[in-house]
């Protein structure tokens, strides 16, 4: 498969969550590499025998990119996946040299090491518990650390989207419910994160078309607290 590694892969079907922070990632990727897809929508209350079998080991987490008949799980993988397996196609998100690989994916695995654990905590939490404020430091904390990272770059990667911006940017459309939910204003706490994620829409518009619009996670968020009994 050299020159184009993806030609004999098969059709590509993703799984996915449309307010999947880490199904959005998959969506991404695909788009900036031009590559037709597929999307099948799965209701995670009530999931798909084809997600619970091409997922077993996680319970039918979403994604899972169906590629031909077999099934690659977990975003990252998939990231690095869609990478290695259509090198002749488009840009690569990770970069060339193993040194700025390894720094890449130690960002991207700190990203879903910190991040989706406190924010749980701030728009699953009852009202006024102390989870909230507890995800809400915490949450803070961990923008302000990828602020440093960041630095004065438009882009983790530098001049141009990669790996970790694909990681991190999903995010972005639910910040207005974690603000909401949690009483704070990312912009303020963290204006760099803030003006990053809206280059990153405004700039690429494989990313904009990936991503759902704020107030959709957050009426969605909100019929799931009602679910779960938190209002």
């Amino acid at each position: 498969m050299a020159g184009d590694k993806g030609s004999s892969c098969g059709a590509l079907v993703l799984l996915n969550c449309f307010v999947s922070p880490f199904g959005n990632r998959v969506r991404i990727a695909l788009k900036r590499k031009g590559l037709p897809y597929e999307e099948k929508s799965e209701n995670l209350a009530a999931k798909s025998p084809l997600l619970l079998s091409s997922n077993p080991i996680h319970g039918g987490k979403v994604p899972v990119l169906l590629v031909g008949d077999k099934p690659v799980c977990e975003s990252l993988v998939i990231l690095e996946f869609i990478d290695e397996a259509f090198s002749g196609t488009g840009e690569q998100l990770l970069p060339a040299a193993p040194c700025a690989r390894a720094h890449a994916r130690f960002w991207a695995s700190y990203i879903d090491t910190k991040l989706p654990g406190c924010a749980v905590r701030v728009w699953r939490s009852p009202k006024g518990a102390a989870a909230v404020e507890e995800g809400k430091k915490d949450m803070v904390a961990v923008l302000k650390t990828l602020e440093a990272e960041l630095g004065a770059k438009p882009y983790f990667a530098g001049d141009a989207l990669g790996y970790v911006d694909v990681a991190l940017v999903p995010f972005a459309p639910w910040f207005l419910t974690y603000e909401r939910f949690g009483g704070f204003s990312i912009a303020t706490e963290c204006p760099a994160i803030a003006a990053w994620a809206e280059r990153c829409v405004k700039e690429n518009e494989f990313v904009a078309a990936s991503l759902p619009e704020p107030e959709q996670v957050f009426q969605f968020v909100c019929g799931m607290r009602k679910a779960f009994g938190l209002d």
